[in-house]
């Protein structure tokens, strides 16, 4: 208001540099406040799937079972139906949707942090790959955003290529969310799945499996590159059974995110934490990023931080049915290697110092 005064007394009194002025105060308020607004887009944008990733699954059952008791029960009764006849369709690979992969929600979700994907390499529609992403972090928010959306533009760079990011198997256990992450291309880690898509699915399929883990994303701090790989070698057999080729991929920033309380070897926190892994296969982990209004307050949204993935060269793999530990161990040994060059050569783009090791453990 007081802008517009400025302009229209400017008028008054005959001064245009003063009209100039006033309009040069005006634009740049509207700027400041569609900046504003452009952040505040990208904070819930972040948040959605947030919540989505930690809430949904369990809201939506509850509510499944509430309904039950209502007079919409018929509503529940034709969902869990289709539930039992849609059961395998995550093993197969899911039901992607361009459309959902395409939502404007995930250029924002991009820009928050910022996110972006390196292509190093080409990759031939002609083979089958099973990707290996590094580091897990907390939620692997990179490998999300990356291969599950096409904000990075996956599709663009990798031509012919289908990502499938591979998930906990209980999470296509859950009413509704299954169907929020078959529609990006989200498929459940297992045998089962994994077998299909890279022997009934034709070629240019590539998985990508998040490594290290459950027990990985509780060693995820910021300041610390760190994988859990030594003893991670069933990636590799699967990859020799059906000669799909190994694509290192390094996440520069995904554990700078969110902070998290580390619990050491052989506290009561730890043995919590290793117990949920064993036998629900997940580690609770106490972590926190900002909160929703403020940068300088606590909460589930996470720090805007770069993220920035590097999909390495592809480790040609012969097909063996019946893969020996000798060939297991050769070709982990091969992707080890890989990783560390990868890591080696982008960290001082990134913002690492020339000094700073990959820890493989």
């Amino acid at each position: 208001m007081k802008t517009l005064i400025a302009a229209y007394s400017g008028v008054l009194r005959g001064t245009g540099s003063s009209i100039l002025s006033a309009l040069q105060d005006l634009f740049s308020i509207t700027w400041l406040n569609r900046s504003k607004v452009e952040k505040q887009l990208q904070v819930i944008s972040v948040l959605q799937w947030v919540l989505s990733f930690l809430m949904l699954g369990v809201a939506c059952s509850v509510i499944l079972m509430y309904t039950f008791c209502t007079d919409c029960w018929l509503v529940a009764v034709l969902y869990f139906t289709w539930l039992v006849f849609d059961w395998n369709t995550p093993k197969k690979g899911g039901r992607r949707s361009q459309w959902v992969r395409n939502w404007a929600v995930w250029r924002y979700f991009r820009d928050y942090f910022p996110i972006q994907l390196v292509k190093t390499h080409n990759l031939l529609t002609t083979r089958n790959y099973i990707f290996g992403y590094h580091p897990h972090g907390i939620m692997g928010l990179g490998a999300f955003c990356n291969f599950s959306t096409e904000a990075t533009e996956v599709s663009k760079k990798f031509p012919g290529i289908r990502p499938y990011l591979a998930t906990l198997a209980g999470n296509f256990r859950m009413p509704v969310l299954r169907e929020y992450l078959m529609s990006g291309g989200i498929c459940p880690v297992n045998q089962d799945t994994i077998d299909y898509l890279l022997s009934k699915n034709g070629s240019g399929n590539a998985i990508i499996i998040v490594v290290g883990g459950a027990a990985e994303s509780l060693s995820s701090m910021p300041g610390k590159n760190a994988v859990t790989l030594r003893n991670r070698k069933g990636f590799v057999k699967l990859a020799l059974r059906h000669g799909a080729d190994l694509v290192p991929t390094y996440s520069f920033g995904e554990n700078e995110v969110y902070k998290q309380v580390i619990f050491e070897e052989g506290s009561w926190g730890r043995w919590v934490q290793k117990t949920f892994q064993k036998y629900i296969g997940f580690a609770p982990c106490i972590f926190h990023g900002r909160g929703l209004f403020s940068s300088d307050t606590w909460g589930l949204v996470p720090y805007s931080k770069p993220i920035t993935t590097v999909v390495g060269e592809p480790i040609t793999t012969p097909k063996l049915e019946h893969p020996t530990q000798q060939d297991i161990d050769l070709y982990h040994a091969m992707y080890v290697e890989a990783l560390v060059k990868l890591f080696d050569q982008h960290k001082t783009k990134f913002g690492l110092p020339e000094t700073e090791v990959l820890e493989v453990n």
